[in-house]
């Protein structure tokens, strides 16, 4: 028997990032399949995986390049493969370079003026090989984020001609795609105010030979529109993910039906312009298919042989598969996986990352017979084996609980879990209420070792999907329009409330945590409310004007429809920021903090540290070199667990495992107990 949160755990932060590999895009390269991985024992770098036919695994890039794009700053679609080739951009100058099986990888952009002034994203290779269809965002040097460029740029692979503009005007564009044959290329486009999942255009264009590549004619808007207004009359249709079936016909996902569901777009007669093509439902059911746009290459949707298609899909917060067959009807399949991403498939075959509540990520793949499974999942990239039995593991359980305004709200329950431990009778165990980034994003429903750290330890977590997340439709998504700040603490304050009252934790030791707009909201709750007993930010927002004037250009109009325009609604902002509020703030907290972050400046952390400590309000403060917006790095990935954990044994009284060697974090103003 030992107190609540002193357990002893196999499950240390060493374990957490011992050969550790978030996995990424999944694509299938002929028979091959190739992958990304994440792995923080390589500073958080991004290696490229190729699985052979007869099972050989390679990492495709040499020692020191790492595949990641910094356009939007988010990234994503870092890189493509076809026919054994490989192209990638590299982290630290962003430039694509192209790497053939056997050969060295070789740049196939300019050098641009200035370093990264020139990024690329999300590319296609035209059937015929020569040409690719790129994202290409263009920093002038000495520029601010309105200077910034964004379009779909026209690459010559063969290196012999320079970049040349395809489409330009959009604030944003995304997801350039050739038809298969080779006529037509598709685009998404979207401008300020709204975000990807606001309101975006889906564009058809007609492709023409030219002096110096293919151009572009008759371009035609074929779905979706865009919700200019401010704080959201929910008019808006976010569309996303366009792929070319082998028909010819365009699939998309889009939001019409109030959920992000599989539409397609049928060709008009051969020389008709694109504008009388038509639209019509593929997948219809109230379950999102799509999710947020966060990053570019997202895959949810692919097609198998005989008409048919595979798709993911997140109901009551757990992601399922879905066949469609050629005759409409969906069909899911049994599998054990609760989280899915990166679907792709070829004939029969289906490859997919997945994750359960007792396995991390894996590269799954499965042989379907028309639309069932034949045989069992093959593992391609297993997850770690963590040589611990699955009764270490806490299982998220689906939450309903009643917030403000009458409205409902939903979470992932995670009781404390140690199978070696027999908890105290006459204590509760602490709550940490996790609320995840953002804000438009949701808790993901699989083995996270970050989480099981707190429950093994004796800490009950709850995974909060507040207002405004997405995996519960466009409608639950639009709560938080004009609300940020107001509808997330409710509904995290709400969670933490309604487990007390079941008697689930102790009501005199909850906790508030978050990372980026997830600190925010842990932030705001210690500045506005009186719930929590303690909190931790992880580079999150104390100053939402700053925000507003110093973020960068994908996010930069972000706020208007979360809080309001800015500068007209600038007495919101001030009225929303902690940092403005410091006289509410009379709870411990914990702010960590990357000092090369570009999304949320480190001047945001130092302000709200620096007004902490002159309240005397008890506050620890870990700054780590060489991080940007989350942490990569092992090592600093360990420092914020321990850091985070020994600041809750100091504020709440309990004893860590001595033989972790936890190194304490300094609480300045804290009290002796």
């Amino acid at each position: 028997m030992a107190p609540y949160g002193s357990w002893p755990t196999p499950i240390t932060s060493e374990l957490v990032v011992r050969a550790a590999a978030g996995l990424g895009a999944v694509v299938l390269d002929g028979d091959a399949v190739v992958w990304s991985e994440q792995r923080p024992e390589e500073g958080g770098r991004t290696q490229l995986v190729r699985r052979a036919p007869d099972g050989t695994t390679t990492d495709l890039l040499p020692a020191g390049l790492d595949a990641r794009t910094a356009v939007h700053e988010y990234g994503g679609g870092a890189w493509w493969a076809r026919d054994g080739v490989v192209w990638f951009v590299h982290w630290a100058d962003q430039r694509l370079r192209r790497l053939a099986d056997g050969g060295e990888p070789e740049p196939v952009t300019p050098e641009p003026d200035s370093p990264r002034a020139d990024r690329w994203a999300d590319g296609d290779v035209h059937p015929g090989g020569r040409w690719m269809a790129v994202v290409h965002e263009h920093h002038p040097a000495g520029g601010g984020p309105a200077d910034v460029v964004n379009e779909v740029a026209l690459l010559d692979g063969t290196g012999e001609l320079p970049p040349r503009s395809l489409v330009r005007g959009p604030d944003f564009v995304s997801d350039p795609r050739f038809s298969p044959d080779g006529r037509r290329l598709c685009w998404v486009q979207w401008s300020h105010p709204d975000m990807p999942w606001d309101g975006t255009e889906l564009c058809v264009a007609d492709l023409h030979d030219g002096p110096v590549g293919p151009g572009l004619s008759r371009p035609a808007v074929v779905a979706g529109r865009p919700d200019a207004a401010p704080g959201g009359d929910g008019r808006g249709e976010s569309v996303a993910q366009p792929r070319w079936a082998p028909d010819g016909s365009l699939w998309f996902v889009s939001d019409r039906s109030g959920w992000w569901n599989l539409y397609r777009w049928v060709p008009p007669a051969p020389g008709a312009p694109a504008r009388e093509g038509r639209v019509e439902p593929v997948v219809e059911v109230e379950a999102e298919i799509g999710v947020p746009q966060w990053v570019f290459g997202q895959s949810r949707y692919a097609f198998l042989d005989g008409g048919r298609a595979v798709f993911a899909y997140t109901r009551d917060g757990l992601d399922h598969l879905a066949v469609r067959a050629a005759d409409g009807t969906v069909h899911d399949l049994d599998l054990p996986y609760t989280a899915i991403s990166s679907v792709e498939a070829a004939g029969d075959a289906v490859v997919f990352v997945g994750a359960s509540p007792v396995a991390e990520p894996a590269v799954v793949r499965l042989r379907l017979d028309g639309v069932a499974l034949a045989g069992e999942p093959e593992v391609l990239r297993p997850p770690r084996d963590l040589g611990l039995d699955p009764a270490w593991f806490s299982f998220p359980e689906p939450i309903d609980f009643p917030t403000s305004g009458g409205r409902t709200a939903h979470g992932l329950f995670y009781p404390p879990t140690n199978p070696e431990v027999t908890p105290p009778e006459d204590e509760l165990p602490p709550l940490l209420v996790l609320i995840h980034g953002g804000p438009t994003s949701a808790a993901r429903p699989m083995l996270q070792l970050r989480t099981q750290y707190w429950t093994s330890r004796g800490f009950a977590v709850v995974d909060v999907n507040y207002g405004g997340s997405t995996g519960y439709g466009r409608a639950y998504r639009n709560q938080l329009r004009g609300a940020w700040g107001v509808v997330d603490v409710d509904d995290c304050e709400a969670a933490a409330r309604w487990l007390a009252e079941q008697g689930r934790v102790d009501p005199d030791r909850l906790c508030i945590r978050g990372g980026s707009a997830g600190g925010y909201t842990t932030l705001a709750a210690l500045a506005f409310r009186d719930t929590f007993a303690a909190g931790a930010s992880h580079y999150g927002v104390a100053d939402l004007e700053a925000l507003a004037t110093e973020t960068h250009k994908f996010e930069s109009r972000y706020l208007d429809s979360l809080i309001g325009p800015y500068p007209q609604r600038r007495d919101l902002y001030v009225e929303r920021s902690p940092i403005h509020h410091l006289e509410g703030f009379d709870r411990p907290l914990i702010v960590l903090q990357g000092l090369e972050d570009e999304v949320v400046p480190p001047n945001q952390a130092e302000m709200i540290v620096d007004a902490l400590r002159a309240k005397g309000v008890p506050v620890a403060y870990v700054p780590f070199e060489g991080e940007q917006h989350g942490f990569r790095r092992a090592e600093n990935i360990r420092r914020a667990l321990d850091a985070e954990l020994s600041f809750y044994a100091q504020v709440f009284g309990f004893d860590l495992p001595p033989e972790e060697g936890i190194e304490p974090v300094v609480v300045e103003n804290l009290p002796p107990r």
